[in-house]
């Protein structure tokens, strides 16, 4: 058996007014994630982390902002394509494991809606998905509310 493990970050800038979209739901916030996409920052981590540990280069390489057919795009659509990507080279995903990185909104009352869209998404048992969240203790520009991170790693294996 070939196990590989992959990591994966992303960052946005967050915006008010823009929809607040993290880990493949909309919640209700004043502001959210700014980008090319829906800005999705959990999905777009995790996204990275599946394709490293593949190989397979970057959420960038494969769905760049400079492709306006990407503009606006739901990240859940992409993370489907990535996983079609690892199918396609005979990977399975074993689990993610994953921490968004924020002030506001609260995240936890969230979490399991979000491993359930994601595992619909991926066809994985929402078991096989970890996400935790944490503020910055209000440092930086995640402090500030300016942003959002994300960090993931998957666990793959053909």
């Amino acid at each position: 058996m070939n196990i590989r493990v992959g990591f994966g970050f992303d960052v946005h800038r967050l915006k008010e007014g823009r929809p607040c979209i993290l880990g493949g739901i909309e919640i209700s916030h004043h502001f959210g994630p700014d980008g090319h996409s829906d800005a999705d920052v959990l999905i777009h981590a995790i996204c990275d982390a599946l394709l490293g540990a593949a190989g397979l280069r970057d959420i960038g390489f494969h769905f760049p902002d400079t492709d306006a057919s990407f503009k606006s795009i739901d990240s859940k659509i992409l993370l489907d394509r990535v996983v079609s990507l690892l199918k396609a080279k005979g990977f399975s995903i074993g689990n993610i494991d994953s921490t968004l990185v924020l002030e506001k909104p609260r995240i936890n009352p969230h979490i399991d809606q979000m491993k359930q869209t994601l595992a619909d998404v991926m066809g994985i048992s929402i078991d096989d998905i970890a996400i935790k969240a944490t503020t910055n203790e209000k440092l930086g520009f995640i402090g500030r509310e300016e942003g959002v991170t994300a960090y993931a790693v998957a666990l793959i294996s053909k």
